[in-house]
């Protein structure tokens, strides 16, 4: 079995990597794992320096994109996981042309390759930012799409190509949208290990209008062991929900940063709130749970305390990438 991982070197896409090429899932046990990153400043190598000399594993340097090559590295494959995408929404509101190019025609480009391939299955992995925001209860996979930044635009939009090609073409599509991911190397732009690491040189932490948008939090493990559990038996075209089940506004996250870090509200910079920010994120996952068995496994207490140690014990992989971007203005997502 060859899999092709998009996006292989950034965080959930090197995590997942990691797993399955480490064993963590059985039923991939011998697969051949091709991995294609364009490197940009998210994507990092030494994310897979755990697993690189693994012969199973081959490394790709290119943009999905790029067609021929796209065409080249789809060539017997399987099953392709596909994690590429531009995620990060500050950077999206600031300019979304990259979002539109990335997530939407290298989205469309994978997908007509893997139908020229005859590929197997196709996991298009996306967020519940596509939702939109919801005050009360929780978004099942029916509820309609209403994305309110360029980024979720851009993946909302690769969704229905994904839902498109499975039509059309009969391509085994399925979409997996997660809740907010956490864990060991997530670049440090995103919210717990930018908090983390400013609070660790001594620098305020950034904190979004009245601090009471809410997120659900989901560990990286829970997340791509329910990208793992779809791209075994998730339905062809159905999408898939996969949630951490801790819902937390973004001043309780803070505060059990400041706690975490031995730190007190001081360290705290009020930021003016974000354009367009989502009030509030939560899936339902009861579709996965019955159909393929999911439930998260890492309680948020321990997955935290272990993320933020992690970045205690790992300056020498953040810092450098937090020096070329210099970019700590955002606030909580």
């Amino acid at each position: 079995m060859r899999v092709l991982v998009t996006g292989g070197a950034g965080f959930i896409g090197s995590h997942y990597v990691r797993q399955l090429v480490g064993g963590a899932y059985p039923a991939f046990a011998d697969a051949e794992v091709v991995v294609l990153d364009k490197l940009t400043y998210a994507g990092n190598r030494a994310n897979l320096s755990s697993v690189a000399d693994n012969p199973r594993l081959r490394f790709v340097h290119g943009d999905i994109c790029d067609a021929a090559l796209v065409a080249e590295v789809m060539t017997n494959t399987e099953v392709v996981v596909h994690f590429a995408a531009e995620s990060h929404v500050d950077r999206s509101i600031a300019g979304g042309a990259d979002f539109v190019l990335t997530n939407v025609l290298g989205t469309q480009i994978l997908l007509q390759a893997a139908v020229n391939a005859g590929v197997g299955r196709f996991v298009h992995v996306s967020t519940d930012e596509v939702y939109g925001s919801i005050d009360e209860g929780s978004w099942d996979e029916t509820h309609i799409l209403e994305p309110n930044s360029p980024y979720s635009a851009a993946k909302a939009s690769s969704d229905l190509l994904a839902r498109a090609y499975h039509r059309t073409h009969g391509l085994p599509v399925s979409v997996t949208r997660c809740s907010n991911n956490y864990g060991p190397f997530q670049f440090p732009e995103k919210v717990i290990p930018l908090f983390v690491t400013n609070l660790m040189d001594n620098r305020p932490v950034p904190l979004y209008g009245d601090g009471g948008n809410i997120r659900d939090w989901l560990h990286v493990d829970d997340h791509c062991r329910g990208i793992q559990l779809v791209a075994e038996a998730g339905r062809p075209g159905e999408i898939y929900n996969i949630g951490g089940g801790t819902e937390l506004t973004n001043l309780e996250l803070t505060e059990l940063l400041l706690s975490a870090m031995d730190c007190d509200f001081s360290m705290v910079e009020r930021v003016e709130d974000r354009k367009g920010h989502d009030r509030r994120y939560s899936v339902a996952i009861d579709k996965i749970s019955t159909e393929l068995g999911y439930a998260p496994a890492v309680p948020f207490q321990r997955g935290l305390a272990e993320t933020v140690q992690w970045y205690r014990d790992n300056r020498a992989w953040w810092e450098p990438l937090k020096n070329a971007t210099a970019d700590t203005s955002g606030g909580v997502g």
